[in-house]
Order: C-alpha cells, then sequence, then structure tokens
C-alpha cells in the first residue's frame, strides 16, 4: 500500500485518483494547489506525488522545486498540456513521469507501481556497496562516470543531472556498443511492463545530450530503433 498525495486545484480529478487508488487499497492525501502541497510535504512523508501543473498560488512546476529542497519523493506530473517545453521543464526540476489529460485511470495505476517498483528495487548490484566504485572515463577522463556514487564529471566539472537522466545514462552506459530499442530502455529504466512513451525516452535523451555537452555524440539514434552508447 502506498501513501499518494494528489495535488489538483480540479476537485473531479482528485476524487477518480482517489477512486482508483483506494480500490488497488492505497491511502490518499489531496491538495488543491501547490502552497498547500508544500506544505503538507513540509511536515508529512508519502510516497508518491501526483500533481498537476496549471494551479493557483503556486503551479506545479514551482511546487515540485519547492517539495525537491527537502524531500525526493517521486512525482507525476499532470498536465492538459502536451508541449514539449513542458516536459522538459517538468523532467528537468525532478519530475519522474508526466502524464496528459485526459488520462486512463487505470494507465495511472500501473504507472504508479511502475515507479515504485524502480524507487523499492533500483537497478544494480546489492552488494556494490561493499565494492569498490565503478568508475568509467572516456576521452582521456574528458567524460568521467562514477556509477557506484551515481556522480558524472565533464572537463572536470560535475554535472547535476535528475535522477532518470542518471539512471538513463549509466544504463546506457553499461550496454555501450548494443543497440538498445525505446521499449527496453522504457522497460529497464522506467519499469513500463505494460505500456510505454517514447515521447519521455526522447525527451530525456535531449535533456541526457545537453547535460554531456560536446560528448553527446557518444549517444547516437538509432532511426526506428532506439539508441546505442558508442564508444569510438
Amino acid at each position: 500500500m502506498y501513501h499518494i498525495l494528489v495535488v489538483d486545484d480540479e476537485t473531479s480529478i482528485r476524487t477518480i485518483i482517489r477512486k482508483y487508488a483506494e480500490f488497488e487499497g492505497h491511502q490518499v492525501t489531496e491538495a488543491g494547489d501547490g502552497v498547500e502541497a508544500v506544505l503538507l510535504c513540509r511536515s508529512n512523508t508519502y510516497d508518491i506525488i501526483i500533481m498537476d501543473i496549471m494551479m493557483p498560488e503556486l503551479d506545479g512546476f514551482s511546487a515540485c522545486r519547492e517539495i525537491r529542497k527537502t524531500a525526493q519523493t517521486p512525482i507525476i506530473m499532470l498536465s492538459a498540456r502536451g508541449e514539449e517545453y513542458d516536459r522538459i521543464n517538468g523532467f528537468a526540476v525532478g519530475v519522474d513521469d508526466y502524464v496528459i489529460k485526459p488520462f486512463s485511470p487505470k494507465e495511472l495505476m500501473l504507472r504508479i507501481d511502475a515507479i515504485m517498483k524502480r524507487v523499492k528495487h533500483p537497478t544494480g548490484d546489492p552488494t556494490a556497496s561493499h565494492q569498490q566504485n565503478q568508475v568509467v572515463e572516456l576521452d582521456n577522463g574528458g567524460l568521467k562516470a562514477d556509477i557506484t556514487a551515481r556522480l558524472v564529471y565533464v572537463d572536470g566539472k560535475r554535472v547535476d543531472m535528475s535522477p532518470k537522466e542518471y539512471d538513463l545514462f549509466f544504463y546506457l552506459l553499461k550496454n555501450k556498443n548494443i543497440a538498445l530499442s525505446r521499449d527496453k530502455l522504457l522497460s529497464e529504466v522506467w519499469g513500463y511492463d505494460f505500456f510505454g512513451d517514447a515521447r519521455t525516452l526522447d525527451t530525456h535523451i535531449k535533456l541526457l545530450r545537453k547535460s554531456l555537452g560536446k560528448y553527446s555524440r557518444y549517444i547516437v539514434t538509432l532511426r526506428g530503433v532506439g539508441y546505442r552508447f558508442e564508444e569510438v
């Protein structure tokens, strides 16, 4: 059972999410705007947050930034808008997933389950904490990745990425020179066993390439297939 915080200024949206979430055995707390959500997160702990973008008092992006100052609770953003700018902005501030209204409540529940599975059982070796850090260096150390510590350096400068950027980059790196389909990446990095959203993946690839700067050349697009981290 998860404790879900649902943040939306539309009562009908909160009601339908609550209905489906409680049917699956989850506990739900509601907030009508971003300010209320931030205050609730300062005094309570939630397993996952579902939050609308366009809200009075404080929009979803701003609320997410405030919440991220004190908590790394997974956040699914809801929006009636599907522009790429919104998606990039959302992922850049630390959103874990993005669902466009109108949405299927059943799909939303599946996305919640997928995210929580990744949070509870992250990819990687459970004994890694007892091993030497796994460090990969390319271009004579120009691009350096400490996979164990989840740190990335570009020309000696540490690069800050969103959690999913790190996950995606390290998965590509561990599977370098292997063609990875979009479905494979969505399944392994996001845990979408039943559905996938290629736009989510493509947006993260764009953000990752921006973070890597000149070393983005290592990420090769395979038309009609997916991507490959190609060490040349």
